[in-house]
């Protein structure tokens, strides 16, 4: 570093050797907390296990084994991740039975799901509508409105695909017989109903019991209704089909569930106009049919198990029965080739 000093005589020249820093010189932001930060999170150990039973406009319902039911909010710890119905949670905070239900608890762990009911939207993005269910009863009506089988498929896409198992239930069976329409899933061997307005579903009930069931379909179809006289004190509201459209108006606006007597829950929905399966493999498909998923096996490459070549076709030969389960592998595959069930 050069300094320079003036004289009568002139500039005097000082060579000055630069000062050398050290960690000493930097400044630092004093810290906003005294308390040091730590990389352990808390782990909850009072925490008490939880169904989420609803969630309506971000609140959530949630539901303990002592039957208590409370409102609920994730906690921060938890991130983005959101719940759905059918989670099962871990709670701290929950309110005494005295206290108002608008004393939230805290959700600070969702626990593992072992499967989710999901579907695809326009926009390519997933929708998981609940988890940790056993069955997902596909309902439809024997007429008003009318059954669809695109409809039925891809519903059973979306069951087989994360392991659920499907139930067929056609309601309104008093007004036109479901036989035709049940027929082309003979073969799958799946668990049917046929239910009538003017009695109790006392098969389904007994089917149900002791398991997570959520019921799926189109508005109109009488899946409210259907609730109404499985679980007594469930008061939804029901509505009529428009005659001049053949299509029901929503009656739920969210999905709930509800405990049913004697262990075991039943899960609402509310009806679906579009259920888009672009998430779901055709490997997928083919695993919920284990005898012909072997056989697949030796198709040629990129086989659509629906043409010449197939390996399945030597496999069916003239046995009825696999006849019947390839024709309904094979219908199922349709159904993953268009985007969404209008």
């Amino acid at each position: 570093m050069v300094d320079a000093t003036y004289t009568d005589s002139g500039p005097t020249i000082v060579m000055r050797k630069q000062r050398e820093y050290d960690e000493d010189d930097i400044r630092t932001r004093p810290s906003r907390s005294t308390k040091p930060r730590s990389k352990d999170r808390p782990q909850f150990a009072d925490a008490l296990a939880a169904r989420v039973i609803t969630i309506d406009r971000g609140r959530v319902t949630c539901a303990i084994d002592d039957g208590r039911e409370f409102f609920a909010i994730t906690a921060r710890e938890l991130g983005r991740r959101s719940v759905v119905v059918g989670d099962l949670v871990a709670v701290v905070g929950i309110p005494e039975a005295n206290q108002a239900r608008e004393d939230f608890a805290r959700i600070v762990r969702i626990e593992e799901r072992k499967n989710s009911l999901r579907r695809s939207a326009d926009d390519g993005s997933e929708r998981v509508l609940v988890a940790n269910v056993d069955y997902l009863a596909i309902v439809s009506a024997t007429s008003n409105p009318e059954p669809k089988h695109g409809f039925v498929n891809r519903a059973l896409v979306a069951a087989f695909a994360e392991g659920i198992t499907p139930i067929l239930v056609m309601t309104k069976s008093d007004l036109a017989s479901g036989d035709e329409f049940l027929e082309i899933y003979k073969a799958m061997n799946l668990p049917t109903f046929q239910l009538r307005k003017d009695r109790m579903p006392s098969d389904l009930i007994e089917f149900i019991r002791g398991k997570v069931t959520v019921l799926i379909g189109h508005s109109g179809v009488g899946k409210s209704t259907l609730i109404n006289k499985i679980v007594k004190e469930a008061e939804r509201q029901t509505g009529e089909v428009n005659e001049a459209t053949g299509k029901g108006r929503h009656t739920s606006s969210s999905a709930v569930a509800l405990e049913l007597e004697g262990e075991g829950w039943i899960i609402d929905t509310p009806g679906v106009r579009s259920f888009g399966l672009s998430h779901i493999a055709k490997d997928d498909v083919i695993a919920a049919f284990p005898d012909c998923a072997e056989i697949a096996t030796r198709c040629p490459k990129n086989c659509s198990h629906n043409e010449s070549e197939c390996a399945l076709n030597a496999w069916v030969g003239d046995d009825v029965g696999r006849q019947g389960r390839v024709a309904a592998l094979r219908q199922i595959l349709a159904s993953l080739e268009s985007i969404s069930i209008k």
